[in-house]
């Protein structure tokens, strides 16, 4: 029972005022919505929509499309009926029972998120793109038959799938992009089977996730991707089909997106969320209301315009020579367009941003002129990408003094670059920071496009194992961590409580030195603090760290300075904490020197006595790696001052 009762303290610690307001109308609201289950909606448009989307698709016509789709470490084959309440991980079904009233912290039941991503659709815009590249009724026949089950297998408000207010935008989405793909509205005029399946199934199931969105917004507090999928994807609905209440939702979804671009993200186009991968994923949703907004005549202002052109620069800034995006915070693996675009999204983006604004510096960084922006512009898009210049400028280091992230950059004609990720970013703008990791002046190295000095990941979004308390942690960063605690204090449900801040005392940049002083006050409930100064001289390929820890109590103290490197590198010893590091797609090494003053041991893959030595590259998969930790414990001194050398070397 103390535990119940230490769980709402917390729980009730988390929630400001009017959130708890919010949840207790929530409760009510539950309360009553049992009314509705397994409403079925009868609805009829004013008009068939024409097709948002210019989808031309010539000149992808010999690409193929399998059926299947990868879940996470498993595979989807659509070629067999689906299980929609089925998580693929366990094998483990949730009931068909009212969707509120579902917990989904049961491990009976499984994990929801594999199937969430299941019932999200991501693989329906490929079937569409089956048909329409070949024009085969049995394809046609088998994209009706995967919708037909899953409004058979999940009546309204019944079941996992109806629990996420986010779940249900995202398949309207996906709805979007198919049907488009499929020029539906044409097609029913000519085949009266798909037009009698798409009024009596598929259109008032559109319905019905509408009406689902507009009166199951979260809260503000909430994860913010959430609140942007919320009205994303009741403006692309409402846009494209004229319900009786869709000018009134477009309006309302309009009005919620144009608050959260500005609310959600900084000036320099970073999302609130502190989780890199979102950025991705967010940006995709902004994108796609975006452009329903042009092409129905309604855009979105101009403030808006210019926020989406910042977070596709600060995109184009954090990429590396090899397209990958700093990892910080959680990995979220969510995807729109599914099978449409295999290759680095956020590159993809960026040939969407090249479209529309026209800078060189996008069309660069992006992967070409993909099939998902065929899809999206046509050939009108492809023709202006084409027009843009193709200069290739280096890019330089790039501070976001406000936000705390710090892109510390070489970059030569060669594509030789030296690229490094410094946080120094609070836990979170706003709300409870679920995504974010207690990574506070932590750093990656990339040489060449090819990661070295690594976040851990993530392995797990959610819950309160030892693995997702292990990848948060403090100890899973390339950063300091004292007496084996995080720098910020969690409730039993892993939530953020204390919120550290950072401040950064000096930030100066030049063409042949980048440095960063920063420091946090995470440790400031155990009388220590922690000071880090970063200095890249970029004549000498040549990287200082110097660390400060206060220890103000005079108390013995176990310092932990960690550097977690990905599972691709070798090492080999070269002297007492001297080590040369190597990876097999660069010929440069790495040479790391590390504090004559600390112990060194090379950890890999360690259980016990705790969680050390983890990578986690997606969601649900992981492996073994090395850790450098270097250690010693501060007695009656004061303050410790320490100087670790990474040298790159041709």
């Amino acid at each position: 029972m103390l535990n119940r009762y230490h769980w709402f303290y917390y729980r009730l610690r988390s929630l400001s005022t009017t959130e708890v307001l919010f949840r207790l109308r929530q409760y009510f609201r539950k309360q009553s919505d049992k009314q509705q289950v397994g409403w079925k909606a009868t609805v009829e448009l004013s008009a068939w929509p024409d097709p948002l989307l210019p989808v031309q698709t010539d000149d992808f016509s010999t690409l193929s499309f399998p059926l299947q789709y990868k879940v996470f470490d498993h595979i989807l084959d659509y070629s067999y009926p689906i299980d929609w309440h089925l998580d693929l991980g366990t094998h483990k079904r949730f009931p068909l029972t009212y969707t509120r009233e579902i917990d989904l912290q049961n491990p009976a039941l499984g994990s929801a998120r594999y199937v969430w991503e299941v019932n999200r659709f991501p693989f329906l815009p490929s079937l569409a793109m089956r048909y329409r590249l070949t024009a085969d009724p049995k394809e046609l026949a088998r994209l009706i038959a995967v919708i037909s089950s899953w409004v058979k297998a999940n009546p309204y408000l019944l079941g996992i799938n109806w629990y996420s207010n986010l779940e249900v935008n995202i398949r309207l989405i996906n709805w979007f992009i198919s049907w488009n793909i499929l020029d539906a509205s044409l097609l029913a005029k000519a085949d009266p089977v798909f037009r009698r399946f798409a009024e009596s199934t598929w259109l008032p199931m559109i319905y019905q996730h509408c009406t689902y969105s507009r009166h199951n917004l979260p809260y503000l507090s909430a994860t913010h991707h959430q609140l942007v999928a919320g009205y994303a994807g009741l403006f692309v609905a409402s846009s494209f089909w004229q319900f009786p209440e869709s000018t009134a939702w477009n309006a309302f979804a309009k009005t919620g997106l144009e608050q959260e671009m500005q609310r959600q993200h900084s000036p320099n186009g970073i999302n609130g969320d502190e989780a890199g991968d979102y950025t991705q994923f967010v940006t995709d949703i902004l994108l796609i209301a975006y452009i329903a907004g042009l092409q129905t005549n309604n855009p979105f202002s101009d403030l808006y315009t210019r926020r989406l052109e910042t977070i596709f620069g600060y995109i184009a800034h954090c990429l590396d020579e090899g397209g990958n995006f700093p990892s910080y915070g959680d990995e979220g693996s969510g995807r729109l367009w599914g099978g449409i675009t295999d290759q680095n999204n956020f590159r993809s983006l960026l040939g969407s941003a090249a479209v529309l604004f026209g800078n060189p510096v996008f069309k660069n960084r992006s992967n070409g002129f993909d099939l998902k922006n065929q899809l999206l512009f046509g050939n009108a898009g492809r023709q202006k990408f084409n027009a843009i210049p193709d200069t290739e400028t280096p890019l330089d280091s790039q501070f976001y003094l406000d936000e705390g992230h710090y892109i510390l950059r070489k970059q030569e004609a060669d594509q030789s670059e030296i690229y490094i990720h410094f946080n120094a970013a609070s836990l979170g703008l706003t709300g409870k920071n679920t995504h974010r990791h207690a990574d506070a002046l932590s750093f990656a190295m990339h040489i060449d496009g090819q990661p070295f000095f690594v976040d851990s990941g993530t392995y797990q979004p959610s819950g309160t194992s030892d693995w997702r308390r292990y990848f948060i942690s403090t100890r899973a960063h390339n950063t300091v961590c004292i007496d084996d605690q995080n720098q910020a204090f969690q409730d039993p449900d892993l939530r953020w409580l204390s919120h550290y801040t950072s401040a950064v005392q000096k930030a100066e940049s030049d063409d042949n030195t980048d440095e960063i002083i920063a420091s946090h006050n995470g440790y400031d409930r155990i009388g220590c603090s922690h000071q880090r100064r970063l200095e890249f001289d970029k004549l000498t390929n040549h990287l200082l760290i110097e660390d400060r820890i206060d220890n103000r109590r005079g108390t013995h103290r176990t310092v932990e300075v960690l550097f977690h490197v990905h599972p691709a590198i070798r090492f080999r010893a070269k002297g007492r904490n001297h080590f040369v590091l190597s990876h097999p797609q660069t010929k440069r090494l790495v040479v790391l020197q590390i504090d004559p003053a600390l112990q060194v041991e090379v950890v890999n893959g360690q259980m016990h006595p705790n969680l050390l030595g983890w990578h986690s590259s997606e969601l649900y998969q992981k492996q073994a790696t090395c850790v450098f930790r270097a250690y010693l414990t501060l007695g009656a001194k004061t303050n410790l001052a320490l100087q670790h050398r990474i040298t790159v070397q041709s």
